[in-house]
């Protein structure tokens, strides 16, 4: 664990992303992250190249929310040979997407490619099998289903084939072994694996957030949490299909963006309307209802497997159809 998630990901790209001629392209979904983007944005520059050249953004067909495997596997396929990094976030942050992690990485790896993973909303949500899938690079942060709060300290994954490489990087007094730290010559005595790419000392109290997550998290496992996630997100998605069905004559009308197939997405669903968001978002806070609001058109919802229940879940669709009455009401009388 070390530094913020956007410092992270350019910790990694630094030490992983060495564009040639040949091959200087960094792959990412088109409605990546801002981090993300911006992050690659400024790796691509630092490292001399031109972004509107070094930088693929693959979008969803046209009418289309999600994107599809076949068109990700397609453009590694099509493209592999210039791409140095494919860099996909694990769950898209606003579609609730879960990307197949492995079968990207095998796709990356077959064309000669690096593949990382943002982690941000895939860590605590979904199984992670990072060493198994051969995933090169990853990192996560802890303040969402860490339950570390905003600002949560952030993950590290290095492949360990990476362990003893020395790869040019971004140092710090933690890059340095513990056993030998305090000697204070100035030489450096490189750390193996992940904690040679560490920089400096964690914040205490960062620390600690993570310490009362790991508290709860090592009483169960993520294949138990997963199971029960499952069953709170299919109950979410039952609840909504059958109460808006209720209510499909309404002006103000919501759909699932997220897929509908369980092993497509983590605990979230996003819900995509056809009103003003804002609105939306301020009359179920009233219902005293904690959502999310991303612009356009999305509320994002996510019944947490770690403190979440099913009445949890039944309480927020009956303030979410409540919501969309009320708003109804003030369209017909406007």
């Amino acid at each position: 664990m070390m530094n913020g998630l956007t410092v992270n990901v350019h910790v990694l790209l630094t030490a992983f992303y060495k564009p040639t001629e040949k091959r200087h392209k960094i792959l990412l979904e088109g409605k990546a992250f801002p981090s993300d983007h911006y992050a690659i944005e400024s790796q691509i520059r630092l490292k001399g190249r031109k972004v509107e050249e070094s930088m693929i953004c693959i979008e969803p067909r046209e009418g289309e929310d999600i994107l599809r495997e076949e068109d990700i596997l397609k453009l590694i396929e099509e493209q592999g040979d210039s791409i140095a990094i494919v860099f996909f976030g694990g769950v898209q942050y606003y579609t609730g997407q879960l990307f197949n992690i492995q079968k990207i990485t095998e796709a990356g790896h077959k064309k000669g490619c690096l593949v990382g993973w943002d982690l941000a909303h895939a860590f605590a949500n979904v199984p992670l099998y990072l060493s198994e899938w051969n995933v090169d690079f990853a990192c996560w942060c802890s303040y969402k289903y860490g339950c570390s709060g905003a600002g949560g300290l952030s993950g590290v994954f290095i492949n360990k084939r990476f362990a003893y490489e020395k790869r040019e990087r971004m140092l710090g007094w933690w890059s340095h072994k513990l056993s030998s730290r305090f000697t204070m010559d100035n030489v450096l005595d490189l750390d193996v694996g992940t904690s040679g790419y560490r920089i400096s000392n964690p914040p205490i109290f960062l620390v600690t957030c993570i310490l009362g997550f790991l508290k709860v998290a090592e009483k169960t496992s993520m294949e138990e949490l997963r199971e029960k996630s499952l069953k709170l997100t299919g109950y979410l998605q039952f609840l909504i299909d059958h109460e808006l069905k209720k209510i499909s004559n309404k002006k103000i009308r919501c759909e699932i963006m997220t897929p509908r197939d369980p092993n497509q997405r983590g605990c979230q669903l996003s819900l995509k309307f056809n009103f003003d968001i804002e609105e939306v978002y301020k009359t179920l806070v009233k219902r005293g209802v904690a959502v999310d609001k991303r612009y356009p058109y999305v509320i994002r919802v996510a019944p947490i497997h770690f403190y979440n229940n099913f009445t949890d879940v039944w309480r927020f669709v009956k303030a979410l159809t409540d919501s969309i009455e009320e708003l109804d009401n003030i369209v017909i009388n406007d």
